[in-house]
């Protein structure tokens, strides 16, 4: 039985840096190399990044990927590396986009895979299951492809997939089991949810168990606008073993030595269609030593808490949000409160404290406590520290308008986000606005206010899980010997926006405890009003939190992007009309 040691390269491509993002294909294949890999792997679209959207429809950016793609077999081949076979997804077309008045019926766009062998593209395929669900629109960019490529590797029959083929039955894998492949190579830009992690291995294990073969499962990493890539690649077994697992949320490269099933053991019928697919065979080699050395282990990461998987997606996410737009630094308000404390403590392992920029705004109605927490909470982190007074710009408006009420309290809102943005054009930074899930899908903020800002690094977070991860982080710093970087007076105070004489959220909201399960089964799960009813919630409850969602959907459509970590975040998943007369009580 040969033995192929495999190299699955877990790494962060930028979308549209086709140049970059062959760089790090070479670098990264040179680091397999060294490692003795016979095999090498790349995510899903790796050449282009993920997800590229409506550039599918430029013809430019096509004939661009396809260049850096015959340019990078090229380079790897004048790199010394022409011998060993690498899989890289990328951008192909072999027609006019679909939405051209040119266009050919089944021609256009594909998110394709080649495997590239001595200075050559040796083999494509075209993904065949594209999804359209959540944050996937790929049946608005692609056509489905309708071969199984398998590629011959060292003896070894080895079948060529793509992310969505492993999370459906049949097409690929069906076909993958009539071919007799050995392995399946499965490439992926797969978005980070919370616990999706707990779903992948059993997913894989079910597709190993239809194909009768070993998959080889890479993820990229990274973050992507509102999305963010988790990697939590593996190798499971024919028989559903899961042989090595790499970490999550780092660049990574798994190498691992595989036994397999010669080509012939297991014999396939190349006439037959399977599933709507046909089998398209080529060699790259009969044969090949087996490796040298001791055998290489590539070790098994174990999952970590919810918490610390949530904190790393935001902490990557905005991190990526941030470099990879070239933004020098950030800016938010700090008030004290649990949401910017969470805010400040993210940025701050983000871009490290010399990036960031918190501000305290207060007014007439910051509470001391307040101003101390925000004071103390920058002490603890480092980060460059500034108090901003608004009190005399607020009543230069109120000087020279008549206003009263809750108008005052959004002016107040207003004028700190003007602040904000002024330091913003002044100084380069982006600003990052703070309103957690919870308060986004009841419409508990002020447009132009607490919500102005560039990019939400909780916006897709609920309350309920701000303060969970205010608690841990503090615990994990005190574990690792720092100072815990949220004050304990943040997370114990009753939250409150402070923006009139002893204001508190539970004036306006149920408490935080009570509205978050009706939201998570409003938004999350689609549960209408008798659902949640029947779930055990007060029905005059269920009444007053639904009219505030649903009244809310002008402000959600207008608030800045934040990092996926839910089933359903606000704007890639849940899509609902503005002008909307439809309500749950009828």
């Amino acid at each position: 039985m040969p033995t192929l040691r495999i190299a699955l390269s877990q790494v962060n491509p930028t979308v549209g840096d086709l140049a970059g993002n062959a760089q790090l294909v070479r670098a990264w294949t040179r680091r397999a190399a060294d490692a003795g890999a016979q095999l090498v792997a790349f995510p899903e679209m790796m050449l282009t990044g993920y997800p590229v959207e409506d550039l599918v429809f430029r013809r430019s950016f096509v004939a661009a990927s396809r260049a850096a793609l015959e340019r990078l077999a090229a380079d790897l081949a004048a790199d010394g590396l022409g011998d060993l076979p690498v899989v890289v997804g990328y951008l192909d077309a072999d027609g006019p986009p679909q939405i051209s008045s040119d266009a050919e019926p089944g021609h256009g766009a594909r998110n394709a895979a080649a495997l590239l062998h001595r200075g050559a593209v040796a083999a494509t395929y075209f993904k065949h299951h594209l999804p359209n669900y959540g944050v996937f629109d790929e049946d608005r960019y692609f056509l489905p492809g309708d071969m199984l490529t398998v590629v011959r590797v060292g003896g070894v029959d080895v079948a060529l997939t793509i992310c969505e083929d492993l999370w459906q039955a049949g097409g690929p894998f069906a076909a993958a089991r009539h071919a007799g492949v050995g392995l399946v190579v499965n490439i992926n830009g797969s978005p980070y949810e919370l616990n999706k992690d707990d779903i992948r291995l059993p997913l894989v294990r079910r597709r190993a168990a239809e194909a009768g073969a070993a998959i080889a499962y890479v993820n990229m990493i990274g973050g992507q606008d509102e999305l963010v890539f988790e990697g939590d690649s593996m190798i499971v077994g024919a028989d559903g073993e899961l042989l090595t697992r790499a970490p999550q949320f780092v660049e990574h490269l798994l190498v691992h030595d595989v036994a397999l099933p010669a080509a012939g053991e297991r014999p396939g019928d190349d006439s037959a269609v399977v599933d709507g697919m046909r089998v398209v065979r080529t060699t790259v080699s009969e044969s090949l030593p087996a490796p040298a050395g001791p055998a290489a282990v590539g070790g098994t990461i174990e999952p970590v808490a919810d918490e610390a998987e949530v904190w790393q997606a935001l902490v990557l996410g905005l991190r990526d949000y941030v470099n990879k737009n070239r933004f020098p630094s950030v800016v938010l308000g700090l008030s004290g409160g649990i949401d910017s404390a969470v805010v400040a403590a993210l940025a701050v392992d983000a871009l490290g404290p010399d990036r960031v920029v918190g501000v305290s705004l207060p007014s007439q109605h910051s509470s001391e406590h307040s101003r101390e927490d925000a004071a103390e909470l920058a002490k603890r982190t480092g980060l460059d520290y500034r108090i901003e007074p608004i009190q005399p710009m607020v009543d230069t408006f109120l000087a020279n308008m008549s206003l009263s009420g809750v108008t005052v309290e959004n002016l107040q809102a207003r004028v700190r986000g003007v602040i904000l943005m002024a330091l913003s054009n002044q100084e380069g930074h982006l600003v990052l606005t703070t309103g957690n899930k919870s308060e986004l899908a009841v419409g508990y903020s002020t447009l132009y206010g607490d919500s102005v800002g560039g990019f939400n690094p909780v916006k897709d977070v609920w309350k309920t899980l701000i303060w969970r991860l205010a608690k841990w982080r503090n615990v994990d710093a005190e574990r690792r010997g720092e100072t815990a970087p949220i004050p304990e007076n943040s997370i114990g105070k009753p939250p409150s926006a402070e923006l009139s004489p002893g204001q508190l959220d539970s004036d306006t909201l149920p408490d935080y405890d009570v509205l978050d399960p009706i939201l998570i089964g409003y938004v999350d799960g689609d549960l209408g009003r008798d659902g949640l009813v029947e779930a055990g919630h007060d029905p005059a409850v269920v009444d007053k939190v639904l009219r505030m969602v649903d009244t809310a959907e002008y402000k959600r459509r207008q608030s800045a992007p934040g990092t996926k970590i839910s089933i359903k975040a606000f704007g890639r998943d849940r899509r609902l009309p503005i002008t909307n007369r439809w309500r749950e009580d009828g």
